[in-house]
């Protein structure tokens, strides 16, 4: 990035890069930070992803330089960023006009200390001069209850204090605390480190610290990467997914958060604005499998634990399609009337309405989480018997509800019907119980739930398929499409070859794809028709496509997710299809999914090379 036009503020310091969702996510499983391409914190919920984002000038504010943690360089012309590759550590190098040049590197310590992870809240940010002694300015300027409290400011010979109401921050360092304090610029002339926490008092030296914490982290991360069983090709778009579906695991609960943002559009302009920062089951189960699919079961392991939880607290009834991720059952919906948005496109939204509704495919996406669990044999905590009970609940709710109109996976708030991919995955529970039970040697219980996912099965094949548009539409005796029905192969309901299945991915392409881009559905809801295509419909018409043997279609349009990717690997919810850029929530959990889904399902095969 060479911003060499950008308007310049007094000392030649360079006004704040645009919002845009070319970011870095540093994280340590206990909360993250989004990093623009200049290496400035624009946003970060804390103490946990859905807490105040002490950080948010991604969706702006009365000054654009409030709510961020800059390290500026004078006369910036250059910026690049990276990951110390196979980790969560980020790197930014700013140049400026004369060839000096400093290093950014950003993280939150993660790695094994006194038999636990130790995952501190706290962001290190250690800076060092590359070549030259470049002019720098750092500046900290956190907020507090979304915006409207300006912290009271305290500080020592090596800290300052970020005091407010319901939280106190304490950043750390071996700078001059005058010049941080005053936003004053000065000579780069050697290494920096900034810890910013809790308001806790360092063991150790900052700088011994921040070298130490580095080391550990690095280690971690590669060690964790070096696990993972990966496909042949594209192995490192994997790699970041996976890292970054890592980062999304809250896991002193076991929750995975869908994303870690709130309130960007899903396209320019329409409100379509919501708050991402809770555990939606559905996606979850996506996470789940996905990284189960790299041998990366320890995930799984963690969101077990908190989806017993739910199981457990909702006695067998009703299951609402996400918590917040301390197992909080009420979200209330509000709007943030102090933040403007991400590039002034309003409202802030906080909390989630959708946890009051009906989304009948929850009880499909619990059981298929937790299946594997019964079948492998790596696990530290395989499930048994107890868990089976438990699962068998959330079976009879399926069976109960299955036929019963819901608001369905698309959360839509003014409509309900009996919509096929709710039914789906209500089937997909009762068949993987059966197969459970077979694991767990009770013939019995095999066959009472393969006899209602037989029943479910017949009914969906017969009554979502439309003759007039030859496809299986969004709800028993419907006529509109939706790309959901994919799902039917990927759960196994359908054989894929089967005529009805790709008569319908051809008329998916025909009337929900721009060029590769797939969007979720043709009806309007409620605030009109999509504009934007839907990330993970895009994958799953990428899984389809090789399923039918159409593989070179399916290499082809996963290439041109790829490259929709912001620089850093990542992508968000959607993908506009005539600019290509990034809109909706970020980084998308789903979406991330998609890519590691896509390679594995094309990738040649490792006995290809060895």
């Amino acid at each position: 990035m060479k911003p060499d036009d950008m308007p310049s503020h007094p000392h030649g310091f360079a006004l704040p890069a645009p919002p845009s969702l070319s970011l870095g996510v540093v994280g340590n499983c206990a909360f993250s930070a989004l990093i623009d391409p200049h290496g400035r914190v624009v946003w970060s919920c804390l103490p946990r992803f859905d807490g105040d984002p002490v950080f948010h000038a991604l969706l702006g504010g009365e000054d654009a330089e409030q709510g961020s943690f800059a390290i500026e360089i004078e006369d910036l012309a250059e910026a690049r960023q990276r990951y110390e590759p196979n980790t969560a550590v980020l790197v930014t190098e700013l140049w400026d006009r004369h060839g000096q040049g400093l290093a950014i590197t950003d993280f939150a310590p993660r790695f094994p200390s006194r038999g636990r992870f130790f995952r501190p809240t706290m962001l290190v940010r250690r800076v060092r001069p590359l070549q030259g002694a470049p002019r720098i300015r750092v500046s900290v300027t956190p907020r507090f209850d979304w915006g409207r409290q300006t912290p009271t400011i305290t500080s020592g010979s090596n800290h300052i204090r970020y005091v407010g109401d319901q939280q106190t921050l304490r950043l750390q360092t071996d700078a001059s605390i005058s010049h941080v304090l005053a936003r004053e610029p000065f000579l780069l002339t050697r290494e920096h480190n900034f810890l910013l926490g809790p308001d806790e008092t360092l063991e150790g030296g900052v700088g011994d610290t921040a070298r130490h914490f580095e080391q550990e982290t690095l280690a971690y991360w590669r060690g964790w990467s070096q696990r993972l069983a990966l496909p042949l090709e594209w192995q490192d778009a994997v790699i970041r997914a996976a890292i970054t579906l890592k980062l999304s695991l809250y896991e002193d609960t076991g929750a995975i958060i869908a994303a870690m943002t709130t309130s960007i559009p899903e396209a320019p302009g329409t409100q379509r604005n919501w708050d991402y920062r809770y555990c939606w089951l559905r996606d979850a189960f996506f996470v789940v499998r996905a990284l189960n699919s790299l041998a990366e079961v320890g995930t799984m392991e963690d969101y077990l634990r908190w989806l017993a939880n739910v199981v457990v607290g909702a006695g067998g009834g009703h299951v609402q399609p996400l918590h917040g991720i301390g197992l909080e059952r009420e979200l209330p919906e509000r709007i943030c009337e102090t933040l403007p948005g991400y590039r002034g496109m309003g409202p802030v939204r906080v909390g989630n309405q959708a946890q009051e509704h009906f989304q009948h495919d929850v009880y499909g996406n619990i059981v298929l989480a937790a299946a594997q669990a019964f079948h492998d044999r790596r696990l530290l905590h395989p499930a048994g018997l107890a868990e089976f009970e438990r699962l068998e609940e959330v079976g009879e709710q399926a069976v109960r509800i299955h036929d019963q109109p819901d608001a369905g996976m698309w959360e839509l708030r003014t409509r309900a019907r009996v919509h096929t991919s709710s039914v789906l995955m209500c089937w997909a529970a009762c068949d993987r119980l059966a197969k459970i039970a077979h694991t767990l040697g009770l013939p019995e219980r095999s066959t009472y739930w393969k006899r209602h996912a037989d029943a479910m099965r017949e009914r969906i094949l017969r009554e979502s398929w439309n003759e007039e548009r030859q496809a299986f539409a969004e709800s028993f005796g419907g006529r509109d499409l939706d790309a959901s029905v994919l799902l039917m192969a990927e759960v196994g309901l359908i054989d894929p070859k089967d005529p009805r299945f790709i008569s319908t991915l051809d008329a998916l392409e025909k009337h929900l794809c721009d060029g590769p881009f797939m969007r979720r559905y043709e009806a309007a809801d409620d605030f009109g028709r999509p504009e934007t295509a839907f990330n993970i419909c895009t994958f799953w018409r990428i899984d389809a496509l090789a399923r039918i043997g159409r593989v070179e279609e399916a290499r082809a349009i996963f290439e041109t997710m790829l490259a929709a990717r912001n620089p850093l690997g990542m992508l968000s919810e959607d993908t506009h299809a005539t600019t290509g850029e990034m809109w909706g929530n970020f980084p998308q959990t789903y979406s991330m999914v998609g890519i590691i889904n896509a390679a594995v399902r094309l990738s040649a095969t490792w006995d290809t090379v060895i």
